[in-house]
């Protein structure tokens, strides 16, 4: 089996999703995902208000038409967030030009990851990858919002983070659909995304 979505499955995939922008979306269906968890019935992450590199704020109403996909983490993250962040880079690739995914990394570190650093981070991975932070209270706020797990970690002079790694998938709609585990690989994250794409 190969690593690469055939080209059949995205322009199937592909195909649908215009099927259900002509026909509306079902924010009522229970999806069948392979790999990750059906998040479908829960309703989380609707409030959040951020800020990217510029200033301007977010909400998830801001990426309507895309198919967001929300994860937490920090710069200095030694391992889970730049496995998490190329995982995502090569799930654009598996899923063609045309995908809608808009990958959203939020950071729980507003302390050291100023906007500037944050934002190089992140693009460093994806050009099209967008960064949000906010204030402390913001990002307690919004990790309780998504459900995320995160503490500050002494080590040494210094601290580390630990944290959730939860990927959150949203239909085009703004609806919760699908929870992505770090231990999936691109490709499966891909098929998953693909089922998304079938409902809206």
């Amino acid at each position: 089996m190969t690593d690469l979505l055939t080209r059949r499955q995205v322009i199937a995939g592909l195909s649908v999703l215009s099927l259900g922008a002509l026909a509306g979306c079902d924010s009522s269906s229970k999806l069948n995902f392979k790999y990750g968890k059906d998040l479908s019935n829960q309703i989380l992450g609707r409030t959040f208000r951020l800020r990217d590199v510029n200033g301007d704020q977010y909400n998830l109403s801001s990426f309507q038409g895309t198919m967001p996909m929300v994860f937490f983490g920090f710069t200095q993250c030694p391992a889970v967030c730049p496995t998490t962040l190329a995982r995502a880079a090569q799930i654009k690739k598996l899923m063609g030009p045309n995908n809608i995914l808009q990958v959203i990394f939020i950071s729980l570190d507003p302390e050291r990851d100023t906007p500037k650093v944050l934002d190089a981070y992140v693009k460093a991975f994806d050009p099209s990858f967008v960064a949000l932070s906010g204030t402390l209270e913001e990002t307690a706020a919004t990790a309780k919002e998504f459900g995320v797990f995160y503490e500050k970690v002494p080590m040494g002079d210094s601290y580390t983070i630990s944290h959730s790694s939860t990927s959150y998938v949203f239909d085009s709609r703004g609806v919760l659909r699908l929870g992505l585990s770090h231990s999936l690989s691109a490709k499966e994250c891909a098929e998953d995304l693909l089922t998304v794409m079938e409902v809206c």
